[in-house]
């Protein structure tokens, strides 16, 4: 199914095409899915977007925002039995003074955390440390949502 989109969109360009360990789509639902954040946070951040090219959750149908919370519950409990983290960070940036990396294309991250690991919006020279590349953690939740 081809989803209208701009080229510049990640979200648009990863829903059309070939799921896999390239576009990091864990699942496709109806009116939304889950995909893996190529620069996580922490091990595990993935995200949950709509199908549709919308800036803020008011432009989305209301069985959009529902699948969606849907499926913030559903990666919750996969990520707790793949990375048995002790909290999650779950949020949404609407709009680029919001911090919205991606503006047109509304989004939620899930961030799993740990106590005493390292302040998730903290860097040093902009580098993170991750125990796993992104391709291990794709076939860790995505074998776990199967």
């Amino acid at each position: 199914m081809q989803h209208e989109h701009t080229a510049q969109c990640i979200f648009c360009s990863a829903l059309n095409a070939e799921d896999g360990p390239e576009n990091l789509v864990i699942y496709r639902g109806k009116e939304a899915f889950v995909i893996l954040n190529l620069y996580p946070y922490t091990n595990g951040h993935v995200m949950v977007a709509s199908n549709v090219h919308s800036a803020s959750l008011e432009d989305l149908q209301q069985t959009t925002r529902m699948e969606i919370m849907e499926l913030l519950t559903r990666t919750i409990t996969i990520l707790r039995k793949v990375y048995h983290p002790e909290g999650f960070n779950i949020g949404v940036n609407i709009g680029a003074a919001a911090g919205a990396g991606v503006v047109g294309h509304v989004h939620f991250h899930i961030v799993p955390r740990w106590g005493g690991d390292a302040n998730f919006m903290s860097t040093i020279s902009e580098t993170r440390v991750l125990p796993e590349m992104p391709s291990e953690s794709y076939q860790r939740i995505k074998d776990a949502w199967e």
